[in-house]
């Protein structure tokens, strides 16, 4: 769990700065997946740092998922939002407000009582039918992406957000199902696809709309859908009894990082002087 809870402070401040270096680019084609920007975002210290805060949250989430059910550690990875709400107070500039607080606050009490619930991971091997459903929904994740680039707004934001985050939750359970380097298993291939869509959504995302919405979408896409595949084809379960602290403390933690994306809308300024790194201004 200590594994699970640093990799959403890598990847919640990650989001921040990419989000800070993605804004910093030159405005892209208009496309919901927008190759160009990531090029141009590589150009910038913050992106770069980032990258570093990714692969070391990438590092612990695969030890997490080696030992905890996905849906512990899906639960612990949506407290990435409650760190990028507080994260980007201090470096874009945004205002918490009390109920966003509180929120945060919810987060860390559901992240416990599914700490105290949560049992091991589940032993049951995936089936060849699950692995290649995985790598079908990967490569439907870059279509979504696609087709989000005609939203308008923070819809596009969201879109893209939710699209990274199913991405993410392929990566999730394929790490599950990837005992060993195997060429012919498509689970492999599946963590490929879907871990390098999610990270080109979710620059795109970054760009074009606010930081809590773009992870917030990212948080449900990741959260719900493995925890489910876990239970159902994994074997992942509870401590024996403690089932409906498990449930409440998923819901917990997923609604009150769902609270924060409700009340922490952070739109860009146009001031001259943010030109170079606009940050975002509190809502309310």
């Amino acid at each position: 769990m200590i594994c699970a809870l640093g990799s959403a402070v890598c990847f919640g401040t990650a989001s921040v700065l990419q989000a800070a270096a993605a804004r910093a680019s030159a405005p892209g084609t208009g496309s919901g997946v927008d190759a160009a920007l990531l090029l141009r975002a590589l150009r910038q210290w913050r992106y770069i740092a980032g990258l570093g805060l990714d692969g070391l949250g990438f590092v612990l989430q695969i030890i997490a998922l080696r030992t905890l059910p996905i849906y512990a550690v899906g639960a612990a990875l949506a407290a990435s939002l409650a760190v990028t709400a507080v994260v980007a107070s201090r470096i874009l500039g945004v205002r918490l407000s009390g109920t966003e607080w509180g929120a945060v606050a919810v987060v860390c009490a559901g992240l416990g009582m599914l700490g105290l619930a949560s049992g091991a991971e589940g032993h049951t091997g995936g089936s060849s039918a699950l692995r290649w459903s995985l790598l079908g929904v990967a490569l439907a994740v870059l279509l979504v992406g696609t087709l989000a680039g005609r939203l308008k707004g923070k819809a596009r934001a969201l879109v893209l957000g939710l699209g990274s985050g199913v991405g993410f939750g392929v990566v999730e359970v394929a790490v599950r199902l990837i005992d060993s380097v195997d060429f012919t298993n498509p689970a492999l291939y599946a963590l490929l696809v879907g871990g390098g869509s999610a990270f080109l959504l979710l620059t795109s995302a970054l760009q074009r709309g606010s930081v809590t919405t773009a992870t917030a979408g990212m948080v449900i896409g990741e959260t719900i859908g493995p925890a489910l595949v876990g239970v159902v084809w994994l074997g992942d379960r509870t401590r024996e009894g403690l089932a409906p602290l498990a449930v409440a403390g998923f819901a917990v933690a997923v609604a009150g990082a769902l609270a924060l994306a409700r009340f922490g809308e952070a739109p860009a300024t146009s001031t001259p002087a943010e030109t170079c790194d606009p940050g975002p201004t509190a809502r309310g």
